[in-house]
């Protein structure tokens, strides 16, 4: 039985890569003949040609990866920069949300001391003096200590309360450092100095207290 045909048997694959390759030489008849000028020319042309498109791919090939280099920075540069600003923004919307309710209670609270530090000068701001008599003026003192003692009272809590209160008053000017270092301490005093100054304190307190005792003393003998 004869054997199959194929057709690859008849084909000579010398002569097909001579006929693929730019540089070949054209086959002429059997022998050949060497390329004339005008071919060669030609073939330089068209290599020349060609490489000039390989250096147009070549360009183009560097711009789409630079292109894609900047667009892949810039994503990186996106997610680093949204992870952080939703840290930030985070820690920052929590700080501020805890400061801003603990301002607002400190706000109501420094009203509430407001109002009762009004309350307390307005009652004191009430006491009228002027209008004491002989027969109200025990009354009248007591109620006015009273209302003075708890306005101190009112006082010291707001100073503990708020520290901006304990700073140095504004009518009484400040001592300056010569002073408050030649002044001598209460510590360092003894007894019989501490005595003095406490009888030179109280004593115009104690003069006033005995001419009211005597007036009373002497209005009621009056009314005998």
């Amino acid at each position: 039985m004869a054997s199959e045909f194929d057709e690859s048997d008849f084909v000579d694959g010398d002569f097909q890569a001579a006929r693929k390759s730019p540089f070949a030489a054209p086959q002429t008849g059997a022998g050949g003949r060497p390329p004339t000028r005008e071919e060669l020319d030609s073939r330089v042309t068209e290599t020349q040609q060609r490489l000039m498109e390989l250096k147009r791919a070549q360009e183009e090939l560097e711009r789409e990866r630079a292109t894609l280099e900047e667009a892949r920075r810039r994503r990186s540069e996106f997610q680093t920069g949204r992870e952080e600003m939703l840290q930030n923004l985070t820690r920052g919307v929590g700080l501020l949300e805890e400061a801003e309710f603990n301002a607002r209670r400190d706000a109501e609270q420094m009203a509430k001391t407001l109002g009762e530090l009004r309350d307390a000068l307005t009652k004191v701001q009430s006491i009228r003096e002027e209008t004491w008599t002989q027969e109200n003026y025990k009354v009248e003192v007591t109620r006015a200590l009273t209302t003075i003692d708890n306005s101190r009272m009112e006082w010291n809590a707001s100073r503990l309360k708020w520290p901006l209160l304990a700073g140095p008053q504004p009518t009484e000017p400040e001592a300056s450092p010569a002073e408050r270092t030649a002044a001598p301490s209460l510590d360092s005093l003894g007894f019989l100095q501490l005595c003095r100054m406490g009888l030179a304190f109280t004593w115009p307190l104690a003069i006033v207290a005995l001419a009211g005792l005597g007036v009373f003393i002497f209005i009621l003998l009056g009314r005998k």
